[in-house]
Parts: structure tokens; C-alpha cells; sequence
């Protein structure tokens, strides 16, 4: 079994891995930097990391639409499932995982904030590591740096997707420090360049990335791919 992740601009992921396609917060038309609309994309399952806007705008159009589960923080997942109709949730809290029918999906520490579009509480922010066949993937969410993700590194992660846009989420120079106590493989910068406060310069965090660590920085362009 093959397992793709495609980059679908801002922090907006989809991942194929054998018959099943999962997407982590779909952000979708109005993301400034993406080419595909909301309604192009099909799912079985959709992941969230926090209730911002520009991290679930899409997320119940296309939920309803092709009938996805929706897996989200607690809070998240019942504003889901009350106030847009949602029907299939799955409510996770930090920490916790279930075994889903694509892999296993643990839900981790983010250092965020979150509240839903219209203002609702959204509960804890997260991030997830999702354990595959292939491997392991660790998604940071919206996140500064925090210690316990040397803790993560101890399970072994293939791959790593980490914010670096700095303002909102911890920058170039957090996320290098992240990859030291993560310990990937390999490791993707995303939540960059999407709006002016969040420019950075992805080959210099690349360089930078391969001067100090092990892990092979890998940029990807938008609907470009990273096979697992």
C-alpha cells in the first residue's frame, strides 16, 4: 500500500492511502494560494487541528457532501455535528487515539489557541500523529515549540509537517529546534506564505534545517506530494 500527503497550500493536507482518502483542515476557497475548489475534493475522513477559520472553513460543505467523518477536539466536533449539520463525527481529546479503518490517529499538544468561525469555543487545539503501514506522520497543528515533542520523536517519525510561519504559529527558527527533538526522517514546512505577516524564505529554513539536524527538509509546492 501506497500512502501519498499533498500539500494543499496554508496548512490544508490530502492524504491517499489505499482505497481511502483523508484531508486535514481543508481550507479551502478561500485560501489565496490554492488551486482547487472545495468541491473538487472528495473524503472519507477529515481531520481538523482547532476551529480557526482558515483551518475549517471547508470543512462541513464537504463533509455533507461526500458523507466524511469528521474527526475533531471534542468541542470542535459537537459544533460540527450542531451547527452544520455534520453526522458522522468522531470526538477526540488530547492524547487520546482510536484505530480508524486507514491507520491509527493520535491526537497531540498544540500551544495554539481556537474558537470556531462564529465565535463558539473550540476546545483544546491539537495536532495528530497518524501511524500507517508505511510509517508514522506527525502533523504540528498551529503551534509554538514545546518540550514534549521530544517525546514524539521517540516513536519515530517518518515524516514530519511542521508550521514555520512565525506571527501566529512558531517560526523558522522554533521549528528547526522542533526537528532536533522530533528526530524525521524527513520533515515539510507548512503555514507559510500564505498572507504577508506569514512570509518566509523556505530554502533558508531548508538550509538551515540540514545544517543543524539529521532530517532531510523536503518543500513542497502547492498539490505537490511527499510519498510515505
Amino acid at each position: 500500500m501506497t500512502t501519498t500527503i499533498k500539500w494543499l497550500g496554508h496548512y490544508a493536507f490530502e492524504i491517499k492511502t489505499g482505497e481511502h482518502t483523508v484531508l486535514l483542515d481543508p481550507f479551502i476557497d478561500d485560501n489565496p494560494v490554492a488551486t482547487v475548489s472545495a468541491d473538487e475534493l472528495s473524503a472519507d475522513f477529515i481531520l481538523v487541528t482547532h476551529g480557526h477559520a482558515d483551518h475549517v472553513a471547508d470543512v462541513a460543505s464537504i463533509a455533507n457532501r461526500t458523507g466524511a467523518t469528521v474527526v475533531a477536539p471534542v468541542e470542535a466536533a459537537g459544533w460540527f455535528q450542531n451547527k452544520q449539520d455534520v453526522e458522522k463525527t468522531v470526538s477526540l481529546n488530547l492524547g487520546g487515539g482510536i484505530q480508524l479503518p486507514f491507520g491509527h490517529v493520535r491526537m497531540t499538544i498544540a500551544h495554539h489557541s481556537s474558537s470556531m468561525p462564529d465565535g463558539s469555543y473550540g476546545g483544546n487545539p491539537a495536532g495528530y500523529i497518524l501511524t500507517f503501514p508505511e510509517g508514522k506522520v506527525y502533523f504540528s497543528g498551529d503551534t509554538a515549540l514545546f518540550m514534549e515533542m521530544e517525546l514524539y520523536g521517540r516513536q519515530g517519525i517518518d515524516i514530519a509537517i511542521l508550521s514555520i510561519g512565525d506571527h501566529f504559529t512558531m517560526g523558522p527558527d522554533d521549528s528547526v529546534e522542533a526537528v532536533r527533538m522530533l528526530k524525521p526522517a524527513r520533515v515539510v514546512p507548512a503555514h507559510f506564505n500564505t498572507w504577508p505577516p506569514i512570509e518566509q524564505d523556505a530554502n533558508a529554513w531548508a538550509e538551515h534545517v540540514s545544517a543543524a539536524t539529521n532530517a532531510h527538509p523536503v518543500i513542497l509546492e502547492v498539490n505537490g506530494e511527499i510519498e510515505l
